[in-house]
């Protein structure tokens, strides 16, 4: 478990040493400095290897130049000091990456009927081969064997969804496909222990109700069509990862805590549409549609005002308060329990909540900010009341 502490008021306070506090703030660092090269260094993997694909053009070229990297690589891992390794595995990941990625290009250029169960099959079996060797490898040779699985499952992932462009899948399969490709990835990121990995996969996870972002000029979307039900998909995905969170240790716990956060994120984006437009659960599926209609905008404008007045709608006012109090509840409860990202994250979006409802829907309503500010001081002073009585006692003067 990660803490937050201030060493100079640790050492002071008589708690640690001097010696303690170098050692924290040593740890400390060098984690910080792990995680930028790595950062580093994958980046330019991936930037090098999609380059160089498409620089070469031709399907023979990346082939080759990739397996000359991937030799290269292996080579320099073998026999060279471990002062040098970390070039083999850049070597090594660059060929990898070009073969891989150069023989999904060439499939969907050149036999774009099969394509998509092909990339399927090779990326899934060479995964499973990576997953084998992962365990049984030299320690040096993991971190190889580990982003070669990454690069296999991006090309499983690729060839599932081809298939479903390909075929025209639609309707309810879709989300099940969606899902299939969030336990995916969160398989790899737990089994690598990357929390990227794991954070990644919460986007076909909200796909699954069609919530997504949406791109064009000058301006980058959000989207959500069931905010509702979107909302309780999150809410769901954060209950299980709070079990598991609890009950297990180690990389299961923390991969569930970033997936914690991130399902966070996207239902507090929900209550964000929600807050401004409100809802009606169900309009995108059930509500008549203008293609059935055969051109007659006139029967379809009455179909669906008649749908909106029979429908059950969730207004922008009540979202905005109950967004409000829910983010209230859990900065204290995160707040109690030690949960820094979650409390950071409510704050965030308590802070986007403030700013949007401010001019969207309370800007000529002063007394909305009166009774809210009020309301404010005594929930402070209780919390500060309760950490006192359960906790050890804070000094709000000193508190940061």
């Amino acid at each position: 478990m990660y803490y937050v502490a201030e060493t100079e008021s640790l050492i002071a306070d008589g708690v640690i040493t001097d010696a303690q506090a170098d050692e924290i703030k040593s740890r400390a660092r060098g984690a910080m400095v792990a995680l930028c090269v790595n950062t580093l260094l994958i980046v330019g993997i991936l930037a090098a290897s999609l380059g160089l694909v498409f620089y070469l053009g031709s399907a023979l070229s990346v082939a080759v130049c990739g397996g000359l990297f991937l030799v290269g690589g292996l080579l320099i891992l073998r026999h060279a000091a471990p002062l040098y390794r970390m070039f083999g595995n850049a070597g090594a990941m660059i060929g990898a990456g070009m073969l891989i990625a150069g023989t999904g290009l060439e499939l969907v250029d050149k036999y774009p009927d099969i394509a998509g169960w092909s990339m399927t099959g090779v990326g899934a079996a060479i995964a499973a081969f990576c997953i084998w060797r992962f365990h049984t490898a030299l320690p040096h040779l993991r971190f190889a064997y580990g982003a070669v699985l990454l690069m296999a499952a991006a090309l499983h992932v690729c060839g599932v969804y081809f298939v479903v462009g390909h075929t025209g899948v639609s309707g309810w399969p879709l989300p099940l496909v969606h899902f299939y490709v969030f336990a995916a990835i969160v398989a790899c990121g737990v089994f690598l222990d990357i929390r990227l990995v794991t954070a990644l996969a919460i986007v076909p996870f909200a796909q699954m109700l069609d919530t997504g972002t949406y791109y064009f000029t000058a301006a980058y979307v959000f989207y959500s069509p069931e905010s509702t039900f979107s909302i309780l998909q999150m809410s769901a995905l954060i209950g299980v990862c709070l079990w598991a969170a609890s009950r297990w240790t180690g990389p299961a716990a923390r991969q569930a805590g970033i997936l914690m956060i991130m399902a966070f994120i996207i239902a507090n984006l929900c209550f964000l549409v929600g807050s401004i437009w409100g809802d009606m659960p169900g309009y995108s599926w059930f509500a008549p549609r203008s293609a059935d209609f055969d051109g007659d905008y006139t029967a379809y404008s009455e179909a669906r005002d008649a749908y909106r007045a029979a429908a059950f709608e969730i207004s922008e006012h009540v979202y905005a308060v109950i967004w409000a109090v829910l983010l209230a509840a859990l900065a204290i409860w995160s707040a109690m329990t030690n949960r820094r990202g979650l409390f950071n994250t409510a704050m965030t979006f308590g802070g986007i909540h403030a700013y949007t409802q401010m001019f969207e829907s309370f800007y000529d309503q002063p007394l909305a900010y009166v009774i809210g500010g009020l309301a404010a001081i005594p929930l402070a002073f209780g919390l500060w009341r309760l950490n006192n009585t359960w906790f050890k006692q804070m000094d709000l003067a000193g508190a940061r």
